[in-house]
């Protein structure tokens, strides 16, 4: 049962972040926001997910009641949308409110899914995040005739999500008996810098992608409902990768992070290449597979090796990469929006590769 309430934890909350990520920018383009004002407010929720792990070093603990404050947090949020969308400065209170809660949930509802299902099922579990990311940008795409369309499928799948998130903790489980060293830890995030600096600079790199790409693509004649597809196909090339990645994970996590950035470097180099060619676009989204799914679940094992304290690295996680690198990503994608995009992507993601040959990799094998 428990499997099922995070599987349906996971496809609610991916659902929502579907309509965030492939049809709010084109949302705000409807009400007519400058591809800038897109940048600057798709910037706000990452700021925010950084700035909150940092209130968790001292002052307070990710607990049960912690996350359903921040489950209702994102539905009042949700709930504002509907009366700020056409106000540019208002608009930016209920993205930060989302952008602060957002970095709660994910980290406590992945690290509650790792204690209990362990790496193999976690991935199984996670996939069906994915899958819902795809159903959503495929049926939304149909449908999505004015803003308000997209607003009430997002608030429908925050209530969703609100519902299994209470329903994974009604039997008060709140698995510190997993984690009960986490304090006796002294979290500095000087141990793996270097790992901390890739992160950002990857992050930094999908600004371009999570912010602009259905833009970049409508822009070049592509139809809404083939980015849809575009979007759909990078997910179920995630879905496969999540569903067999687990042998992966015994591997060097070093050398596995490298090689997903790398592939990350070519996905963004592809894009810039051949910017008018659906077929090069549909290539390049099934690096999603490495770029995303692979680094993700290797970052998040790497961290979970070196740190004690799991709930933190993982906020620190969101933090780095989602968080700041998140907010420069965005603001720089909507400053460099045009034909050199994804070139600026694709250095970016350079400078994440030449930041894993300065992590130490013996931290893996003095934290077993």
């Amino acid at each position: 049962m428990i499997f099922f309430k995070i599987s349906a934890f996971f496809f609610s909350y991916f659902s929502v972040t579907a309509i965030y990520v492939i049809f709010m920018p084109k949302m705000l383009q409807m009400v007519g926001y400058s591809t800038m004002q897109i940048g600057m407010v798709f910037a706000l929720a990452p700021l925010m997910r950084f700035i909150v792990p940092f209130a968790f070093l001292k002052h307070i603990e990710l607990t049960k009641k912690v996350f359903h404050i921040a489950l209702i947090a994102i539905l009042f949020g949700a709930i504002l949308f509907y009366l700020t969308i056409e106000n540019f400065y208002l608009f930016m209170i209920p993205n930060m409110i989302i952008g602060a809660a957002a970095g709660l949930i994910l980290p406590y509802i992945e690290t509650y899914a790792m204690e209990h299902l362990g790496k193999k099922r976690f991935g199984r579990s996670r996939l069906y995040g994915s899958l819902g990311f795809m159903l959503l940008g495929i049926v939304l795409a149909r449908e999505l005739d004015s803003y308000v369309i997209g607003l009430n499928f997002y608030i429908v799948f925050v209530f969703i999500m609100l519902i299994f998130g209470l329903a994974i903790t009604q039997k008060n489980e709140d698995f510190r008996h997993k984690t009960k060293n986490d304090n006796d830890e002294k979290f500095e995030l000087k141990k793996v810098a270097y790992l901390w600096v890739s992160l950002f600079f990857m992050q930094i790199s999908f600004g371009t992608f999570y912010n602009f790409f259905t833009i970049y693509e409508t822009d070049r004649g592509v139809s809404l409902e083939m980015v849809s597809y575009l979007w759909a196909f990078g997910v179920i090339c995630e879905i496969v990768f999540f569903y067999f990645q687990a042998p992966l994970l015994k591997l060097n996590l070093l050398k596995i992070l490298k090689f997903s950035v790398f592939v990350t470097i070519i996905r963004w180099l592809l894009l810039f290449f051949f910017p008018e060619s659906l077929t090069i676009s549909f290539i390049a989204q099934s690096f999603h597979a490495v770029s995303f799914a692979l680094h993700h679940t290797v970052a998040i094992s790497f961290l979970y090796t070196v740190y004690q304290n799991r709930k933190l690295a993982a906020q620190f996680y969101y933090g780095f990469s989602f968080g700041l690198g998140g907010f420069v990503g965005a603001l720089l994608a909507g400053y460099f929006y045009g034909d050199y995009l994804y070139l600026y992507a694709s250095v970016m993601a350079l400078l994440s590769f030449i930041a894993l040959f300065k992590v130490d990799s013996t931290l893996l094998k003095q934290n077993p």
